[in-house]
C-alpha cells in the first residue's frame, strides 16, 4: 500500500513522474510593472536627495514629494519621457497635495512614506546604472 500525500502536498508532487518538479523548458519570462501616471512621474534623483525626500516624507507627509517635483524642473528623468517637463512637475505636485490632504486619515502619511521609499529605490537603480556606464567607459 502506497503512503498517501501529506496535508498541503498535491498528488502530482507526491508521484515522482507526474510533475512535482518539472524540468526546465528554457523559456525566459520577463515581468514588467505597469505604472500609473503618478507613479511613473517619480523622478530619478541622486541618492542623497532621494534619502532627504524620504526623510521629509516620513515626518511631514507630502513635503519630500513636493521637493522632488522641483528636481524634475532641474532635469531629473522620469518614466514619462513622452510628457513635457511641466506636466510631470504638476503630476508630482498633485501627488504631494493628495498626500497632504489625506494625511489626516493616515492614508496620505503611509502613501508618503511608500513614495519616499520608491524614490530611494529609483535613485539606487539610477546610481547603479551610472556606475555601470562609467566602468564601461573605462574599459
Amino acid at each position: 500500500m502506497e503512503p498517501s500525500p501529506k496535508d498541503g502536498e498535491s498528488a502530482a508532487a507526491a508521484e515522482p513522474g507526474r510533475g512535482g518538479t518539472a524540468p526546465s523548458s528554457g523559456v525566459v519570462v520577463q515581468v514588467r510593472e505597469k505604472k500609473g501616471p503618478l507613479r511613473a512621474a517619480i523622478p530619478y534623483m541622486p541618492f542623497p536627495v532621494a534619502v532627504i525626500c524620504l526623510f521629509l516624507n516620513t515626518f511631514v507627509p507630502g513635503l519630500g514629494t513636493f521637493v522632488s517635483a522641483f528636481t524634475v524642473l532641474c532635469g531629473a528623468r522620469t518614466d514619462l519621457p513622452d510628457r513635457h517637463m511641466c506636466c510631470v512637475f504638476w503630476l508630482n505636485i498633485a501627488a504631494a497635495l493628495i498626500q497632504i490632504l489625506t494625511a489626516i486619515v493616515m492614508v496620505g502619511w503611509i502613501m508618503s512614506i511608500f513614495w519616499g521609499m520608491d524614490m530611494v529605490i529609483l535613485a539606487s537603480k539610477y546610481t547603479e546604472r551610472r556606475c555601470r556606464a562609467a566602468s564601461a567607459d573605462l574599459h
